[in-house]
């Protein structure tokens, strides 16, 4: 793999901006190669040239065999320095203040055939060098003042552990405790490390693992007893400072939050233990952090070496040492405060959180990366080729018994249809949310972050298929075990035990997704089932991106809602042994019918007002009216289907299309945050990752036409002449499950460009510990 893809695939996506812009460097480069190719001497002139070169170097004083090894200082090693160069590398303050430094390149070869394109290159590459480095030391600082923060947390967590586990220890000397550590990492930053530069090792810094378990236990025994001495244990005197608020947020939490002020927690056993898992979850996420620093401060090295390598030998000059030197002695390349950062954390987070246990402590700081295995693609191979088998019988079964002109057909699709249609909405929605997935992928779209899934635990598209396929080959066999269109002449009734299939493959899929062994995905299952009872008691949870997005896919399953109604109905208050039911004229059934599509929009609703409550942002004031008129039009739609009339018609007509308006309005301007006048991409955005623009042109039309499928209820389509009311009904619910996976995919990519402009990669992580002077300060 080349360098450029490679360095594409390695670098954070939310900070791709603020790397070397590698590609564009190497495309200035190729406009000084091309020059020198267009302008190369001939042959003849190249043999001329190169004798006379040969003639003159043999008149040429002899520096000796050994004269790369001779001290740099000597004056010969000086003169042949200064005759080959062809850069002068300086370093000037900013006009802002000392603190701020920027690196100039002045270029001594611009009087040459083709300098001005070597011009233009070394000051771009100026640009993009102080870019990085500006960024870096931004980001830089704002870990130490974490690590600070960090640091009293720390403090403060110590002395609830005497407070709680030892109280006889109060008040007695505690010179033997030995303090958390990591403000002794800022005292230590400012030292610089000794040995070979870092562009000079770098490459072999590539090759490596980093630096080996031995060496940091080595190091931290090397310094505990110099530790010890330097600096002071925690005090008790920290907790009279403090407030500790452990609390999760649960609906009786919220509630009580907003009838009565909040009270103070006491210091006990389960308070201790709820702040040392928040402890654990704030150091995994700022060691994270670190390593994402690290990694940036290489990658940019790496690529700044290799972009003047190619440059050297394009020119044939020597202008990369000059410049690596330079590079090495900047604020990227000389500060080691990360690497000390990391190595503090790795030996407060074994000490205190992992009882010394350094295997432990690192596999929870450095999370395995996810191992793609081959037993899932030979399982989904198996699933799909059954899936196909079935299908192809169930064509065969169809067409020998001719179903479709069977007198059992009418029974069967209002039935029997509604039960596996349930399956085939699910089966769909896992299909689009797969495509998500590896589009998703693709484009280097962070879902992973977005979400909040635990990294190496989220799902891939290969899994999702694989569920999804699994799933197809239960529902199509149980689709062919009820093709028998004929009752038993002498019962007059069906088999019990096959028209139980749906209801049984429906208690498996529940049993599955709520089975609490560490089988078929746990961590994932349990991920979406806490989201769905977060939607569940909205607006007593805080709304979270996973939460509303997953609100959000509800919305477009409010038929499988009612499918999961008829199960109820068809299986306790109807026949289901001669496929009869009372569903549709039972008036409970219909009040029902009507609540159930409301709830998905009404949770959406209830998380707009949470939002709006907490956030204090207008605009969720309309979103929340959006989903209020999406309930009328879905109201009085309901109505007409069980009542039609003139009046309830142009009722459903006109609430349906102002909510379709509004919804469309929103989906593509505030959604997917396109259709920007001014923007550098006329009428979708400035930032697109997508390199075809028309696709977005064809999602922006296919949303608007499917948005569109209520008019098959309003109008009075609700029969076609090959299709059954319930097929067209399921037909129209597919389409609105395809057009919520392609709002899937780009609705993520506007939520990704938003964390790339605001160079968010990290998430919030709560604090146990808040100190009573910083929120006096705060006030």
């Amino acid at each position: 793999m080349k360098f450029g893809k490679e360095f594409q695939t390695q670098l954070v996506p939310e900070w791709q901006e603020a790397y070397v812009d590698y590609n564009y460097l190497k495309a200035v480069l190729k406009d000084v190669l091309r020059f020198r190719q267009k302008n190369a001497p001939s042959p003849v002139e190249t043999t001329t040239n190169g004798a006379l070169k040969r003639r003159v170097s043999l008149y040429r004083a002899f520096s000796g065999l050994t004269s790369k090894y001779r001290h740099s200082g000597s004056p010969r090693r000086n003169d042949h320095r200064n005759e080959d160069e062809a850069i002068l590398v300086s370093s000037v303050e900013g006009s802002e203040g000392a603190e701020e430094v920027i690196y100039q390149t002045m270029f001594l070869m611009s009087s040459d055939e083709g300098g001005q394109f070597e011009l233009v290159f070394f000051r771009r590459l100026d640009d993009e060098f102080n870019k990085v480095v500006n960024f870096y030391k931004k980001k830089v600082e704002e870990v130490l003042v974490e690590a600070e923060e960090l640091t009293k947390q720390m403090d403060a967590l110590i002395a609830l552990r005497i407070k709680v586990d030892d109280p006889i220890l109060v008040g007695k000397n505690m010179a033997n405790l030995v303090s958390n550590g990591i403000s002794a990492s800022l005292q230590l930053i400012s030292g610089r490390r000794a040995g070979l530069s870092r562009m000079e090792t770098i490459q072999e810094v590539e090759k490596s693992k980093g630096v080996s378990d031995e060496h940091i236990e080595h190091k931290v025994k090397k310094g505990r007893k110099s530790e010890m001495k330097r600096f002071k244990p925690a005090s008790l005197e920290v907790l009279d400072h403090v407030k500790i608020n452990v609390e999760p947020e649960t609906p009786v939490s919220t509630l009580k939050g907003v009838i009565m002020s909040k009270a103070e927690r006491p210091f006990t056993k389960n308070e201790l233990k709820k702040a040392e898992d928040l402890m654990t979850i704030a150091f995994v996420e700022f060691y994270h952090k670190l390593r994402l620093l690290k990694s940036y401060c290489f990658l940019n090295q790496l690529a700044l070496s290799k972009i003047l390598k190619k440059y050297d030998k394009i020119t044939s000059r020597n202008a990369s040492k000059p410049y690596l030197q330079m590079v090495d002695n900047s604020y990227l390349g000389s500060s080691d405060e990360v690497t000390k950062l990391m190595e503090r954390v790795e030996a407060t987070f074994i000490k205190h959180f992992a009882n010394g246990n350094h295997s432990k402590g690192m596999d929870t700081l450095r999370p395995k990366a996810r191992r793609e295995r081959h037993t899932i693609t030979f399982f989904l191979g198996t699933c799909f080729g059954f899936s196909l088998a079935l299908i192809v019988a169930i064509v065969v079964v169809i067409h020998a018994r001719n179903v479709l002109n069977s007198p059992g057909r009418t029974k069967y699709m209002e039935n029997i249809f509604p039960l596996y249609s349930l399956f085939g909405y699910m089966f769909l929605h896992m299909l689009m949310y797969s495509g998500n997935i590896f589009f998703w992928k693709r484009y280097r779209v962070n879902y992973s972050f977005i979400f909040g899934f635990k990294h190496g635990n989220e799902l891939g598209y290969r899994e999702v298929l694989l569920l999804c396929s699994g799933l197809s080959v239960l529902t199509l066999a149980g689709v062919l075990s009820n093709l028998d269109m004929e009752m038993d002449p002498s019962t007059k009734s069906f088999v019990a035990i096959t028209e139980l299939v749906p209801l049984g493959l429906l208690a498996i899929v529940i049993l599955v997704t709520f089975c609490p062994f560490n089988i078929i995905y746990r961590s994932s299952r349990f991920f979406l089932i806490k989201c769905a009872f977060h939607c569940v008691f909205a607006p007593l949870y805080k709304v979270t991106l996973p939460d509303f997005f997953l609100a959000d896919q509800l919305t477009s399953q409010v038929q499988a809602f009612r499918s999961l109604e008829f199960y109820v109905c068809y299986y306790v208050w109807g026949d289901f042994t001669t496929r009869s039911n009372q569903c549709n004229k039972d008036e409970t059934f219909q009040r029902i019918y009507l609540v159930i599509a409301i709830i998905p929009y009404w949770i959406r609703f209830l998380q707009c007002l949470r939002r709006l409550f907490e956030e204090k942002d207008g605009m969720h004031i309309f979103n929340g009216l959006k989903y209020l008129s999406t309930i009328i039009a879905v109201a009085t739609r309901t109505i007409n289907d069980f009542k039609p009339g003139r009046t309830q018609l142009i009722t459903a007509a006109a609430s349906s299309g102002v909510a379709t308006i509004f919804n469309t309005y929103w989906d593509v301007v505030m959604d997917w945050g396109l259709l920007r006048r001014n923007s550098r991409n006329p009428w979708l955005r400035d930032k697109l990752i997508l390199p075809n623009k028309g696709i977005y042109f064809l999602a922006m039309v296919l949303n608007i036409f499917l948005r569109l499928a209520w008019m098959q209820s309003v109008l009075g389509f609700r029969e076609a002449p090959f299709l059954h009311r319930t097929a067209l009904t399921a037909l129209v619910a597919s389409l609105e499950i395809i057009r919520r996976g392609i709002w899937n995919f780009f609705r993520l990519e506007n939520e990704h460009l938003n964390n790339v402009g605001k160079y968010r990669a990290f998430k919030s992580v709560p604090l146990p510990f808040y100190y009573e002077d910083d929120e006096n300060k705060g006030v």
